[in-house]
């Protein structure tokens, strides 16, 4: 219950305790605050148990522990029935990460390099995903578009 408690910080407790309560009243506190505790723990522990008992017996291994999303999800990921390492194995965030910014910042990645450099047709304003914004709307062609910015959206 206290393990992220030091020497330092258990012994300051007790100085500001003496400090707070006195030397005479001090023992009294003390036994009052560890029956307190206990009947809490008496109480969460009927509770757990009247829980379990109302489940009924299917659930007879369940643990409240379980209900921490970080014991679950770690549970889950040991216990490979889903696949999920191949998943995760699969794919490779730093790569997805990069080719987002190379588009965004209308750079070619290296995937798009190697289709334009197979001989797909990678010049113009159209391919390289830049809209030009200095045509008034009246210079617009019949079949152009007026400029998009996605940013002022």
């Amino acid at each position: 219950m206290f393990n992220d408690i030091g020497p330092l910080e258990l012994v300051t407790i007790v100085v500001i305790a003496v400090l707070v309560f006195g030397p005479d009243k001090l023992p009294k506190v003390i036994q009052d605050v560890t029956r307190t505790i206990r009947k809490i723990r008496e109480f969460s522990e009927s509770a757990k148990q009247d829980i379990r008992s109302e489940l009924g017996p299917e659930f007879k291994d369940f643990e409240f522990e379980d209900l921490n999303p970080k014991t679950f999800i770690r549970k889950q990921l040991d216990n490979d029935d889903l696949g999920l390492k191949e998943i995760r194995n699969g794919f490779d965030l730093k790569k997805e990460m990069a080719e987002v910014t190379d588009a965004v910042n209308g750079r070619e990645s290296e995937a798009s390099a190697s289709v334009a450099s197979s001989g797909s047709p990678s010049s113009g304003s159209a391919s390289s995903g830049r809209v030009d914004m200095t045509k008034k709307p009246e210079e617009l062609g019949k079949d152009e578009w007026p400029p998009f910015d996605a940013d002022a959206t």
